[in-house]
This record gives C-alpha cells, structure tokens and sequence, in this order.
C-alpha cells in the first residue's frame, strides 16, 4: 500500500477521474458564476462591465432581505422539526417496536423517494379550497369549523406553514433512518446500565444516547439545514413563491432573476449570497457543536 501511494502516477489514475469531474462539475460553474456576478445583461442582449453594481444593488434589494429572512426562518423550523422527529421515530424504532420495525419504516421512508411535484400536488389538493373544499377544509366544515375553512396556500402566513408540513413530512423519514442507524450502534451494555440504576426511558434518551449520538445528529443538521436554506424545488412546485413573494426564499428569487427577467449578473450574485449564507449557519453549527464538548 506505501508503495502504491508512493508513486505519483497511481495516485493520478485514481484520483485524475474523480478531480477532474469535481473541476468541471463544481469548481468551474463556480468561477463562472463569480465572474458573472461583475457584469449585466444576458447571452442575447450582450454583457456589460459593472464592476461592483450588482453587489451595491444587492445590499439596497428589499425583495432579496425578506427572501433571505424567509429563507432562515424556513430553514430552522424545517430543519429543527425534520431532525427532531427524526430522533423521536428512531428512538421509538429502538425501544418500542424494536424487530418488528423493517415495515414501518419502509412507510414512514416512502415519502422521501417520491417525486417533488407528485407530493407537492397531494398537499395542493389537501388544502384546497376552490373549485371544492380540500380534504383539510372539508374535516373542518364537517366538524362545525366553518370559521377555520380559508384558502391556505392564498395567505403568506398559512402558505408558510403548509410548506413546512409538506418538507418536514417528506424528510422525516430519512433522518429517522440516519438516527436510527447510530443509536443501534450504541452499546446496549451502557443502556442496560442505567436501566439497572433506575433512570427512566427519558433520561436514558437525555443522558445516554443524545450525548454518545452528537457526532451523528451534528451530521443530520447540518445536512438539513443545507438542504433547507437551499430548498428549491418544494416551493416552486407548490406556491411558486407566492402569494406575490411570501415563500419565496433566496433560491426562487434568484431562478426568477436570472432565467425569467435575463439578469444573469445580478442572479449569479444572489446565488453568491446563498452560498456565503449556507457555508456560514455551517461554520456557525459545526463551532457551536464543539464548544459544548467541551
């Protein structure tokens, strides 16, 4: 193995391939994307040097400040409800349903393998409320909550809330999976343990298993926070950012931008912002992460 590693044109045919798809896929559109951030216009009416104009119009763009609060306020509820529940499912996979789990969880995993527009149309017809009452006004009219009955995906504040049933919903069932597969690496002779001392089914889950499973659940947030503040496809396929702009986060903002209105520069500059946003709530988690190891 030191032999191999040793010699540099083995090195290069194994890595050669993977850096070379790593360049072209990734690194080059991200040159591309920063060198457009300097310039206005499109590939048919022409590009032109702006210098740092796209930036200064960034900082005075009201649309990308509510996009970019939206955005964070998205991403911590979604993010906190995807990986809590996720920990509550894999901790109920363990402990109460134990072997005979495989069939729940394949169900409780079925949405995450289903297609974006697939799901988002179940959820549009759930709240329906024209041409006819969805499944969720229709509970409420029977139940004599006429008063609750609205056009939820019509109000920015409703809309919200759909979208985050909707996402937290779909991913659940992959993190509940992710966390599973951690907690049952832990040694059951530590569980046993503190069943022996007397703690409860929640402080074994306080005490035991959060601690011992921080590195996997410092995983799972990051990968869903990411996930999040870059969530794209849910919104467009649901609300299209709407009503006006009200769920609209950087991501839609931007493929409005740069593909409906040809302003490839100023696009390429929000997009820009996402990626700073994104690798800061990162930086910020995996910090915090191990300040309390400490």
């Amino acid at each position: 193995m030191n032999k191999v590693l040793s010699n540099r044109f083995a090195i290069f045919v194994f890595l050669g391939p993977a850096l070379l798809l790593y360049t072209v896929i990734l690194l080059i559109p991200i040159g591309w994307a920063l060198g457009f951030t300097a310039f206005k216009g499109s590939p048919i009416s022409g590009f032109e040097f702006a210098g740092f104009d796209n930036y200064i119009r960034l900082i005075g763009d009201k649309a990308v400040r509510d996009a970019f609060w939206f955005g964070l306020k998205y991403a911590a509820v979604v993010s906190g409800g995807q990986v809590l529940l996720g920990l509550i499912l894999s901790l109920i996979y363990v402990f109460y349903l134990k072997s005979g789990t495989a069939w729940i969880r394949t169900l409780i995993f079925f949405p995450v393998v289903l297609p974006t527009v697939a799901v988002a149309q179940i959820f549009s017809k759930l709240f329906a409320i024209a041409p006819q009452y969805g499944l969720v006004n229709s509970l409420l009219a029977a139940i004599g909550l006429e008063s609750f009955v609205q056009a939820w995906l019509g109000q920015g504040d409703t809309a919200f809330w759909v979208i985050v049933i909707m996402d937290i919903w779909r991913a659940m069932g992959f993190y509940a999976i992710l966390l599973y597969a951690g907690v049952i690496d832990i040694p059951t002779e530590l569980i046993e343990a503190a069943r022996i001392d007397g703690a409860s089914d929640y402080q074994i889950a306080r005490k035991v298993i959060i601690p011992l499973l921080r590195p996997v659940l410092v995983s799972a947030i990051v990968f869903s926070l990411n996930g999040t503040l870059k969530v794209f496809d849910t919104i467009l396929a649901l609300t299209n950012g709407g009503p006006g702009t009200a769920t609209s986060p950087l991501t839609v903002y931007f493929y409005k931008v740069a593909f409906s209105f040809s302003q490839y520069g100023y696009g390429s500059t929000i997009a820009v912002l996402l990626t700073l946003m994104s690798l800061v709530v990162t930086l910020l988690v995996l910090g915090l992460s191990r300040r309390a190891e400490y």
